[in-house]
């Protein structure tokens, strides 16, 4: 193997502090269209969704694919809320194939649809493998949802919003005959007459032709723009964008038996908005709000299960599209406890992104992706000076500058990691078949 000696800069925002979790956000790729979705399959690659119907590759390096994944643009309607908005994997990618997309189609209607990688090229799509499973009637331009993922049971999770306008016209969230303003839940490995899937015998509203809904998992929801399983535990985390005063997270654990009303229109948080034709019943409220003085627009996040940053460790990560402001919310004993860990970020997140590992990345409309880290390290490391003979392989941070001066030798493989420089001394030197790299940056990269 060749030595590799790798410089790289990387962009980065102010560094504020609270409690005691240091978070840097750094800038790891750019040139995308709007990113609607970062996804993996498995392996190292992010499959980066954009609002324009193009999903690309982008490769643990940095560098993105000349070829779009998969290119359906012709038939997206991209404009406003309107776009490609999601994707999700089949747990058996590997074996079938399959993957899933959810997209607003040249009749503004929402599309659930299965896609196939191509035989003859991993880094293909074909486009020509369109199922349309689910079309969804959207009544306004606005609110449509759109995010997918596989919960733990391998089933098809889908969140659709109220169908748009303001306030709920229709009063859909509440109805439990239509698809929007709900979580719905299907089977895509089997299906049922005149489906191209098949209805999941524990969903709580089945109850065969007409009536209610059989997709709906839950409902009373506004626009669900994200939603995620925490993939130690199972649980289901919604981010319900608000109306005209507060944003939601709303909480599913994962022995729910589904059925759960979140209470929109009725609500907004756990405050009443629309009272009319609601009859009292049962609404579950959100585990945490937060009111428009703090931004506009939640978009929700995970929990993280990574293992480079400790700190974060069992935290949802959530952010606000207008306000940039990035917080944190974990259980603590009885109560729910939200962290402000970063702020005047001056980037709109749309999305964010979970890699195999359970590392986290932020996309933005401007089409920018960036590492999510947490450097409590850099507190009480911040020059280091490295004169070993040998070095020993490993990780080398300074959250100010690093000066290395030794040998680094076959078969060892050395990170450095700074915020401000480094400085290879003279004398310093890498053998052949050693690995090496040298990056300023907050995040520890893993290129493999």
């Amino acid at each position: 193997m060749k030595t590799r000696i790798l410089l790289i800069i990387f962009i980065l925002f102010g560094l504020k502090v609270y409690a005691q979790v240091n978070l840097r956000l750094s800038l790891f790729a750019k040139n995308f269209g709007s990113v609607m979705d970062i996804k993996h399959a498995g392996d190292n690659r992010f499959f980066v969704v954009e609002q324009n119907g193009k999903i690309k590759i982008l490769h643990k390096n940095g560098t993105t694919n000349l070829l779009p994944f998969i290119d359906i643009s012709n038939k997206v309607r991209n404009s406003g809320e309107q776009g490609l908005l999601g994707m999700a994997f089949h747990p058996s990618y590997k074996q079938n194939g399959f993957f899933y997309v959810n997209y607003i189609n040249l009749d503004q209607n929402t599309v659930v649809a299965r896609y196939q990688v191509s035989a003859a090229d991993s880094s293909l799509a074909n486009p020509l493998s369109e199922t349309i499973l689910l079309t969804i009637n959207q009544p306004f331009s606005n609110h449509n949802g759109g995010d997918l993922n596989f919960g733990p049971d391998g089933y098809l999770y889908i969140s659709s919003g109220d169908g748009g306008s303001g306030g709920d016209p229709q009063n859909n969230s509440q109805n439990t005959t239509n698809l929007l303003g709900k979580i719905l839940r299907i089977d895509v490995n089997n299906t049922s007459p005149g489906l191209n899937y098949a209805i999941p015998s524990g969903n709580p509203f089945a109850d065969g032709a007409g009536g209610n809904s059989d997709e709906i998992w839950s409902y009373g929801l506004r626009n669900p723009w994200r939603f995620s399983f925490d993939k130690q535990t199972g649980d289901m985390w919604i981010a319900d964008v608000g109306q005209n005063a507060y944003e939601e997270i709303d909480f599913e654990p994962t022995n729910s038996l589904g059925g759960t009303n979140y209470g929109w229109r009725c609500y907004e948080g756990t405050h009443t908005y629309n009272s009319n034709n609601c009859d009292g019943g049962i609404y579950t409220p959100p585990v945490y709000e937060y009111a428009h003085d703090q931004g506009c627009s939640i978009t929700g996040g995970y929990v993280y299960r990574g293992n480079k940053y400790p700190p974060l460790t069992g935290r949802y990560l959530y952010v606000d599209f207008c306000s940039g402001k990035l917080w944190s919310l974990k259980k603590t004993g009885n109560d729910w406890i939200s962290e402000l860990l970063y702020q005047n970020s001056n980037r709109n997140f749309t999305t964010f992104g979970e890699d195999k590992a359970g590392e986290l990345y932020m996309g933005t409309l401007n089409g920018e992706i960036y590492n999510i880290c947490e450097t409590s390290w850099a507190t009480t490391q911040s020059n280091l000076t490295i004169s070993d003979h040998p070095i020993l392989g490993g990780n080398y941070q300074a959250g100010n500058s690093l000066h290395a001066v030794g040998k680094v030798v076959l078969p060892n493989r050395v990170n450095f990691y700074a915020f401000g420089f480094i400085l290879l001394e003279p004398g310093f030197k890498a053998e052949i078949g050693s690995v090496f790299s040298a990056i300023t940056s907050a995040c520890l990269h893993d290129n493999n």
